[in-house]
């Protein structure tokens, strides 16, 4: 195409607000500074006690300085991607390419597979070509009760698929879709049309869910499908044979809907397992998978999205192809994040699993200087990037070529002969897993994937269109959501810590900018460290009269409060202008304490362990399931404790630490009534720091001392938090 005639596939805009954002970070550095001056000049030449609190005190307050500065350069320029799908049908309809959808799921009990069925039925019906969709379904639990639930989806996806294109069905999630959407009143046809497919899947989930309670699956339906005999041979979840079987095959003339459209190939696969294999289960059923479709279908691009989340915008393939398939910058692109959302968060996200100031912000910072990190799903990839391909100045696609590439050999065949490609020993002695596919060893398999895709010279880009792309399941309980940070915040930890250190492997390879921005997030878990020394020392200090910051009547006050002040109000209005409520915000504070001062001190320590030889690698996968007590208060957003847990005896314990300290604070001022201004003065900062965390604790009280249904605070944990906390306290005190 001529350079005089080109027009875009997508615009690049600058974030607006900047400015401020850099005025306002410009004005925090310098009330930095004048702590740190403080720090230093009035250093305690006194007792050793206050001396060693004070240095503590200091060292805290600039890992949190160093760590501001990390998260600045990821927020200083943002930028947002404006695709044109209108363009991209004039210019490309006829040549666009396959897309291979990849779906894994891992066990049947945490991720019901009634579930698994809506996610692919959601990902079937994309507003594209259908004979150009390819879905591969990795069943890492190789349950047949999956595989029945897919045989069910693939009979009513011959229904549904023309159903969501007659009615322009958003989100295309059966499940989501009737839940939310009423019927249409204007035409009898229709209104009849809609509750007959409405029946049809109600009567299928009623099926699936009917034959997993029975724990069996009934003699006609084995008999009617071959597939079946395969969990004969089946020893257990984390020992079988390869089991794949091509459910529709979009080839095939035959393989149409209700009204003779064609529909795309659904392939179900549980991969060759062996019990030492099973700890890298997700990374190994998408290199599986991989390798199996390339040999099938062979997409030159592959979604990839987790069995928990559905598509929720049926344009999300041709918005990404926008940027893929752009003359000018698309063929410099590797993958595409798109925003990650939850249909199951309350008005003010009592868990604050939304993320959405890192995913509306920050993400859109490292657009700008280099690419998002990948984050597991939800993502768009360039297959040869996957599989390992350098990229090089001169790389052009030919869209022609690639647009088809399914293989013309019979689904019989191709069943037997990708058996090999998905056992575990076919990567033997080869870089799948190191160079090829996702990294293994690793916790955040996507995150370092991710980057060993940039350093080889590759960009990303991440869109967020006004329609979110995908949504999915946020955890509903409180431990559910501290063992989810955990592990992320494990593995992040890890990635910092070996030699795919974004600081040492990126160098010379991608910008320093961005090698700074995936910090923060590798670094999560050490803020444990001065998170707990800031909630614990102030307070014990207070008992036992030691003063860590300037008196009220100080002019060195202005700096700490200035620099409180401002931070958490622009981090309010950060959060408002994002969509969020001020109830909300404070529920993000709380959290943000919640995570630092449990799951990331234990992540924390257990990386440690583990680079000392002292431990496994593990991962925890999230249950997406719970009882509906629980899922009331979830809903009426009452946190749900209900269980016992050493993070919840810290949360307990802390939390009895600081009310402690707020008494004997309230003492002090109320006994010595000549000193009361006195010591209010002197205190006056560490009272109300001490303050500020009891009323970011109060949840925790009522979990402790006045709630009376099951997700209170278990016994056990009010009784030891307490004597742990008075211990503590008489310590310092003597």
């Amino acid at each position: 195409m001529a350079k005089s005639n080109y027009v875009p596939l997508f615009e690049t805009k600058q974030a607006k607000g900047r400015l401020l954002f850099r005025c306002i970070a410009a004005s925090i550095f310098l009330g930095i500074c004048f702590i740190v001056m403080y720090r230093v000049l009035f250093f305690p030449v006194g007792g050793k006690a206050e001396r060693w609190t004070w240095i503590g005190l200091f060292l805290s307050e600039l890992w949190f300085c160093f760590y501001w500065f990390l998260t600045t350069v990821s927020r200083w320029n943002s930028v947002y991607r404006l695709p044109y799908i209108h363009r991209l049908s004039q210019r490309f309809e006829k040549e666009l390419p396959g897309i291979d959808i990849f779906v894994c799921t891992a066990d049947p009990l945490i991720e019901p597979p009634s579930m698994v069925v809506n996610t692919v039925l959601s990902v079937m019906a994309y507003d594209y070509p259908p004979e150009k969709l390819s879905i591969y379904l990795s069943d890492d639990g190789g349950s047949e009760f999956t595989f029945y639930a897919m045989l069910e989806a693939a009979n009513f996806s011959k229904t549904w698929l023309p159903f969501c294109k007659k009615f322009r069905v958003e989100p295309t999630s059966p499940e989501a879709y009737f839940r939310t959407a009423s019927e249409p009143l204007s035409d009898a046809v229709n209104v009849k049309d809609w509750l007959s497919v409405k029946k049809l899947y109600e009567e299928m989930k009623m099926r699936i869910e009917a034959t997993i309670k029975l724990n069996r699956i009934p003699d006609h339906i084995r008999k009617q499908q071959k597939g079946f005999r395969e969990w004969d041979f089946v020893l257990s979840k984390h020992d079988h044979q390869t089991i794949l079987q091509i459910l529709i095959d979009g080839r095939d003339s035959n393989a149409l809907d209700i009204e003779g459209n064609p529909l795309p190939t659904l392939v179900y696969l549980a991969r060759e397992k062996r019990p030492q294999h099973h700890h890298h289960f997700k990374a190994g059923s998408m290199n599986a998978l991989i390798r199996v479709s390339s040999r099938i279908s062979n997409g030159p691009i592959i979604l990839n999205v987790d069995c928990d989340m559905y598509s929720n915008n049926s344009k999300a393939i041709k918005y990404s192809l926008c940027l893929f398939m752009d003359e000018k910058k698309g063929d410099e692109i590797a993958y595409i994040q798109f925003l990650q959302s939850f249909d199951n968060l309350t008005k003010n996200e009592i868990y604050a699993s939304s993320f959405r100031v890192l995913q509306q912000l920050e993400l859109h910072g490292l657009d700008a200087i280099g690419g998002p990190c990948y984050n597991g799903s939800g993502c768009f990839h360039r297959r040869e990037a996957l599989c390992g391909k350098k990229y090089e100045k001169n790389y052009k696609v030919d869209w022609k070529k690639v647009s088809d590439t399914k293989a013309d050999e019979s689904a019989s065949f191709l069943e037997e002969t990708c058996k090999v490609l998905a056992s575990c020993t076919f990567e033997h002695n080869t870089t799948w897993g190191k160079e090829m596919g996702l990294i293994y060893g690793f916790l955040v398999e996507d995150i370092i994937t991710g980057l060993n895709i940039q350093c080889k010279g590759w960009k990303s880009m991440y869109l967020s269109p006004e329609r979110d792309g995908f949504l999915g399941v946020a955890p509903i309980t409180l431990l559910q959501t501290l063992v989810q940070h955990k592990r992320w915040m494990d593995g992040h930890l890890q990635v910092f810590l070996s030699r795919y250190c974004p600081l040492l492997y990126g160098y010379k390879k991608i910008p320093l900018k961005l090698r700074l921005a995936y910090c923060p997030y590798n670094l999560w878990a050490a803020n444990c460290l001065a998170t707990l020394y800031i909630v614990v020392v102030p307070c014990l200090c207070l008992l036992k009269g030691i003063s860590l910051f300037p008196k009220i009547s100080s002019p060195w006050v202005f700096p700490f409060a200035y620099v409180a002040f401002v931070h958490r109000a622009y981090s309010l209005n950060e959060f408002l202008w994002c969509g969020g409520t001020f109830q909300g915000w404070c529920n993000d504070q709380r959290m943000w304490l919640f995570n630092r001062t449990t799951a990331y001190f234990f992540a924390f320590f257990e990386t440690i362990l583990k680079l000392l030889g002292y431990s496994q690698l593990n991962f925890a996968v999230t249950a997406k399931v719970a009882d509906k007590e629980a899922l009331k208060r979830y809903d009426g957003e009452l946190i749900e404790f209900g269980a016992t847990s050493p993070m919840f005896d810290i949360l307990a314990t802390l939390a009895m630490l600081n009310l402690f300290g707020s008494f004997g604070a309230l003492k002090k001022v109320i006994l010595d009534v000549d000193e009361d201004l006195q010591v209010l003065d002197k205190f006056g900062l560490q009272i109300l720091l001490c303050f500020v965390l009891v009323t970011i604790n109060l949840p925790v009280y009522q979990a402790l001392f006045f709630r009376n249904d099951n997700g209170k605070m278990p016994s056990s944990v009010t009784y030891k938090s307490i004597i742990f906390a008075m211990l503590a306290c008489t310590a310092t005190m003597y």
